[in-house]
């Protein structure tokens, strides 16, 4: 768990996104890395995992795309769905920058992302953030988005327990906030 880095507002997403793509202080625009950034933020996966995708890695299962991986900090194995709109998302991206299916979408180091990013929140005046705080928005964007639900959360990222998912996003669960609302009672 990376406990240096916040998750992010939708807010700051948006701002570090349009900014990686408009350049700032003198640093190129940068569509390559905020498209990794962009993928991060909307499937959840460690930037580690962004950056050995391939556009042969979603696969067309019926109606609907999935990706299945290995993932490369805790070996797991996890398949899920991933949205048409990403999907076509991705797509677009690859026949814009001429990258082949079986290409690396983003051949790139996690270095270079991580100082690129560094670059446009330090123009921002955001601190506390890094890749992983894509990974962290996208969490607290699927707790509050449906319910709450903590075990959701859990499954998605594939954390061991609701409590390590409870620390990771930094939100109590909402029936906790809820009962300490109940239980007031002034005089």
């Amino acid at each position: 768990m990376n406990k240096k880095t916040k998750a992010l507002t939708t807010e700051q997403y948006k701002n570090i996104i349009q900014t990686m793509k408009e350049g700032v202080c003198g640093s190129r625009p940068n569509e390559r890395i905020a498209t990794a950034l962009v993928l991060e933020g909307n499937l959840g996966l460690r930037i580690s995992d962004i950056l050995k995708l391939k556009l042969s890695d979603i696969v067309k299962d019926g109606d609907r795309y999935r990706l299945s991986i290995t993932e490369q900090k805790t070996g797991k194995q996890r398949e899920f769905t991933v949205p048409l709109i990403i999907q076509q998302y991705i797509e677009n991206y690859c026949l814009r920058n001429g990258i082949k299916k079986n290409e690396l979408l983003f051949p790139i180091s996690e270095r270079a992302v991580q100082k690129q990013l560094s670059i446009v929140c330090d123009a921002l005046g955001y601190e506390g953030i890094g890749t992983h705080s894509f990974r962290k928005w996208y969490a607290t964007e699927i707790y509050t988005q449906n319910g709450y639900d903590i075990t959701l959360v859990q499954r998605l990222l594939q954390h061991s327990s609701s409590a390590i998912t409870q620390r990771y996003i930094g939100i109590q669960p909402q029936r906790i906030e809820q009962a300490i609302q109940k239980h007031a009672q002034l005089l």
